[in-house]
């Protein structure tokens, strides 16, 4: 059966006219096995940072603005606080995404590329937008005293950002879902275009609520830390209150994903999905719910009882994120699988007509036919005379065998009447040669004296 599917696969993308380039025939630099491993764990360890920058630079804008609608400092200190991690989230994001970008290069180099290809301009701009993006955070973290009495201005830089922010994640989600569809390569005309493939907005939304559910995990335990001075930073403001909210900011994004996910998955190209794959997700999926259970039974237990679960929950959500991230490469091994058979058999057929066509140069040559040389007056004739004059027949005018016959041995006139011809029989008159110089109007006249 998946021999047929893989014979039905490939004349499919035959009939949709999907490019199917070479590849370069070079080899790996480790065992494919353990390049997958090292671009499964790099990348959730990159996303998890980027998810805690993300909605870290969220929550900022969102308690500043808080603090300026209710005129309570509490809530600016809270956003400070939260900056300060964002920021140092950021660059865990930047250091730790190295390893996923090349390994991504590496196992899937000719996808990987053909998708920044098509998405042109907006691929290109990735780096001076996050370059902005992170001077706007830095420039909104250190203006907190000199801007405080200018909110609108310093929540404006923060808002920047964080637009920014929310651009950024969708040139990269656009750029890998036109990685795994081949088949889309020759409709997609750029950035624009690509923005409308199935799955895109789907998994930016899941994207989007994933961040809010980490950071507000992670901002429970990082307030909720013995080191770190509460009661010492604000004044009015709980920590059961802050934590309750955190840990409702985590539940309601995790319930959202109970809704998304069932529409990214409906949303994928079938060509990618398999029962495995779809186990994974769904045992993943499954693993989160005792933990929104936990989450659940803390908002609503006693105060002095709420973080009690947090390692479990920690623990449940981090093993969901684990096994999303393995379905994300199944469902990319899958989709791609029946592609890469045929690019791979193309590229050896590129290898063995180069090997042949080496061999080929290399070999002593064997063909001893003898290629006839034209004499001067025969290259004349060639450029000029052909298309009037055959050798024995008649065309426009009489074959040279008769010119040879009528002047014989005589040159001189037949040089005179090729370079100033008269008119002696019926049909059109034969126009001057006045393009050939005396050489060449000797050479041909040589040339069609010997002939008989």
């Amino acid at each position: 059966m998946n021999i047929l599917a893989n014979i039905f696969s490939a004349c499919l993308l035959l009939v949709q006219q999907t490019p199917v380039p070479k590849d370069l025939p070079l080899p790996l630099p480790l065992p494919e096995e353990l390049l997958v491993v090292l671009l499964v764990v790099s990348f959730l360890v990159h996303i998890l940072f980027v998810n805690l920058m993300f909605g870290g630079a969220l929550l900022t804008l969102f308690f500043e603005a808080l603090g300026y609608v209710k005129k309570n400092e509490d809530y600016d200190k809270l956003s400070l606080e939260i900056a300060k991690t964002t920021t140092v989230n950021k660059s865990m994001a930047v250091v730790m995404g190295v390893a996923p970008l090349l390994t991504i290069n590496t196992l899937y180099t000719l996808y990987f590329y053909t998708a920044n290809a098509l998405t042109g301009l907006m691929w290109i701009m990735i780096i001076p937008l996050v370059i902005v993006a992170f001077l706007l955070l830095y420039a909104h973290k250190y203006t907190y005293e000199a801007l405080r009495h200018n909110k609108p201005l310093h929540l404006a830089i923060l808002a920047l950002a964080v637009g920014l922010f929310l651009f950024i994640p969708l040139i990269f989600l656009t750029n890998i879902n036109l990685m795994i569809q081949p088949d889309k390569w020759l409709m997609v005309k750029g950035f624009v275009s690509a923005l409308g493939l199935p799955n895109v907005w789907p998994r930016y939304f899941h994207f989007i609520m994933a961040s809010l559910g980490v950071t507000g995990l992670f901002l429970f335990w990082w307030f909720s830390r013995r080191a770190y001075d509460f009661e010492g930073t604000f004044n009015t403001l709980k920590l059961y209150d802050l934590k309750k909210r955190f840990y409702s900011i985590t539940f309601g994004a995790s319930v959202a994903q109970f809704l998304i996910g069932p529409i990214v998955l409906l949303t994928l190209p079938e060509k990618g999905l398999s029962w495995h794959m779809i186990l994974v997700i769904v045992t993943g999926a499954s693993i989160s719910i005792p933990a929104l259970v936990y989450i659940w039974k803390e908002i609503n237990g006693e105060p002095a009882k709420i973080g009690r679960r947090f390692p479990w929950i920690a623990t449940c959500l981090s093993f969901t994120v684990i096994f999303m991230g393995y379905g994300r490469h199944l469902y990319r091994a899958t989709s791609l699988e029946t592609h890469q058979k045929l690019v791979k058999q193309k590229t050896e057929e590129y290898r063995l007509a180069v090997e042949e066509a080496r061999k080929e140069a290399l070999s002593p040559q064997k063909d001893t036919t003898q290629v006839a040389v034209l004499s001067p007056g025969q290259v004349v004739y060639e450029n000029n005379c052909k298309a009037c004059h055959a050798l024995d027949q008649t065309l426009v005018g009489p074959s040279f065998k008769e010119a040879a016959a009528i002047y014989k041995n005589d040159k001189a006139s037949l040089m005179a009447w090729i370079k100033k011809p008269g008119k002696k029989r019926e049909g059109a008159a034969m126009p001057a040669q006045t393009q050939l110089n005396e050489k060449e109007l000797g050479d041909v006249a040589d040339w069609i004296l010997t002939l008989k």
